[in-house]
């Protein structure tokens, strides 16, 4: 029997396939275009929010491999997956959460990726004023490995995690989302705080730019969709890689220093697979890791506890309590998902 290969399949038939069959397939094959997708009508708020502010630069969307802006160029990028709500539940599958996968959640994104287009289309960096509040935009930057002051008064909060505090340029980019949100009185939510300050520059600053053209308007796409060749399976390969196997790849004295050996108790594999998926929430929730990138981890330590045939140390709630708080440092130490070389990425 002669098998459909994955480029002869109709251009809308692949959204049916069940997971096995849609990985086999190239994503430039899957011919995705922004124009008529699910994420459309946000983006589509997105400009109009930008126009009730009266700004007159709509910064340029295309769908790619991760949220991003390019360093120095005004462009969002924004993941295919969100493009189809097939591709959403792949997403979910692999990699167990979907970024921006609420309406909600992708508005909040588009702000944040914004604020970047509009520093870098109007070169607001350069400004001493900019560089007095924010920092220099020259700064080493990896938001793998800061570690946010969850009390500072001197920044805002917008998505999860301070990210605010990674880098001058996410803290621009916070504080102009939060400037842009609608209905929010951020004049009140921030007084008496230093990042009050902030907002207040980016108000003055946009009322002085907005209605001006961009200095820079266009530049190069980071990996479009329309020339990924890799097929969905690559694509998931090697982000899952990225997620989940920079951790280190022994456990041992972490998994004694928890469980004991030669005890009659609960073996600790089994009670670590029991708990594994309110362990992946709970860190979630808590610290700043990903679900796939914990998961993993929790796996091995799964394999491996068996392997050292070990068995429950303390009652069920100590030992969650000190897995979650040794799991958080060791996996803050090892932060999974490196920013590209070459673009901003939440």
């Amino acid at each position: 029997m002669q098998t459909t290969a994955p480029e002869q399949i109709a251009a809308d038939a692949w959204q049916d396939l069940d997971d096995d069959a849609l990985l086999r397939h190239r994503i430039c094959d899957l011919r995705l275009r922004l124009p008529g997708s699910a994420v459309e009508p946000q983006v589509r708020t997105f400009h109009h929010e930008l126009a009730e502010r009266g700004l007159v630069f709509h910064p340029s969307c295309y769908l790619t491999t991760e949220w991003l802006c390019p360093d120095g160029v005004p462009l969002i990028g924004i993941p295919f997956c969100l493009a189809h709500p097939r591709l959403v539940r792949l997403e979910k599958t692999m990699m167990l959460e979907v970024e921006g996968g609420t309406p909600a959640n992708c508005m909040k994104l588009l702000r944040h990726e914004a604020g970047h287009a509009f520093n870098y289309a109007y070169r607001l960096y350069r400004r001493t004023r900019w560089r007095e509040l924010f920092g220099r935009i020259s700064e080493e930057y990896d938001p793998g490995t800061y570690y946010p002051r969850k009390y500072s008064r001197q920044f805002v909060e917008h998505l999860p995690d301070n990210y605010a505090q990674a880098h001058p340029d996410e803290d621009f980019a916070e504080t102009f989302a939060v400037w842009l949100t609608p209905g929010l009185d951020w004049r009140t939510k921030y007084a008496g705080r230093h990042a009050l300050k902030k907002l207040e520059y980016v108000d003055h600053l946009m009322k002085e730019v907005g209605q001006r053209p961009p200095l820079v308007s266009g530049g190069k796409r980071l990996w479009p969709v329309n020339r990924i060749r890799s097929t969905l399976a690559s694509y998931y390969r090697k982000k899952r890689n990225a997620f989940g196997q920079s951790y280190p790849g022994y456990y041992d004295e972490f998994l004694k220093t928890l469980f004991a050996t030669g005890s009659s108790g609960e073996a600790a594999s089994r009670w670590l697979s029991r708990h594994r998926k309110r362990i992946v929430q709970q860190l979630a929730a808590e610290a700043r890791l990903r679900k796939y990138a914990i998961d993993v981890v929790v796996r091995r330590l799964v394999a491996r506890a068996r392997e050292l045939d070990l068995c429950l140390r303390y009652d069920e709630s100590e030992t969650l309590l000190r897995l979650c708080i040794a799991l958080t440092a060791m996996l803050c130490e090892e932060r999974a998902y490196e920013r590209s070389a070459n673009g901003k990425a939440y």
